[in-house]
């Protein structure tokens, strides 16, 4: 589910050339071994520092599953008070998904939709985003899974609960994938539904 970072690939394709001309052809004076060696030393914590910077906050995270989407491009944020701090300060809509790790839906959600650039750069634009393991904190879980069931008449995982920075839920469902399917919208579709909505109960 890692994304390739460009940046890394091509340090290694310099490692491995200037390798290959070490072992196979005479080496210049400029490129002595020790130099060689401070070279790789310098391509490799650029290599560690490129993909550490793909990572979101979720990396941290003690749970499994928060760290399945630490590389998403989602700028998740876990359950807490920085979340809700951020939607406050900026009067951002709140998007939260509660799932788990062997939740096989959870993980087509993910490769569909949270691993999508396209629907990231959404996200990211339009909401702050909370991601939470039910195993983690079945509280919370319990508490928006009542929410899901009172507002549709159903409930699973995925679970996606949108709601105010306040904390007042305004829409409930599980699975969406990246576009429509049927009678299900898709996060390209759904997204701008939820942001017309948000913007209409702000001026009532």
């Amino acid at each position: 589910m890692s994304r390739r970072n460009p940046t890394a690939i091509s340090d290694r394709i310099i490692l491995e050339r200037i390798h290959f001309e070490s072992v196979f052809s005479p080496m210049p004076d400029f490129l002595s071994r020790p130099a060689t060696l401070v070279l790789a030393a310098i391509l490799a914590t650029s290599v560690s520092g490129a993909e550490k910077n793909s990572e979101n906050r979720l990396a941290d995270a003690q749970s499994p599953y928060l760290q399945q989407h630490a590389d998403n491009p989602v700028d998740w944020y876990p359950w807490g008070d920085e979340a809700f701090e951020k939607a406050n300060r900026e009067n951002k809509v709140v998007m939260l998904s509660i799932g788990y790790s062997t939740c096989h839906w959870c993980h087509v959600m993910e490769h569909e939709s949270f691993e999508d650039q396209q629907v990231a750069d959404l996200m990211n634009e339009n909401f702050v985003s909370i991601k939470v393991d039910r195993e983690e904190m079945p509280e919370v879980d319990h508490l928006y899974m009542s929410v899901c069931q009172a507002m549709t008449g159903r409930g699973g995982w995925p679970l996606t609960i949108v709601m105010s920075p306040d904390k007042e839920p305004f829409f409930a469902g599980t699975y969406f994938p990246k576009t429509g399917q049927g009678n299900r919208p898709g996060m390209l579709e759904l997204i701008p539904s939820l942001m017309n909505a948000w913007n209409n109960k702000q001026e009532d």
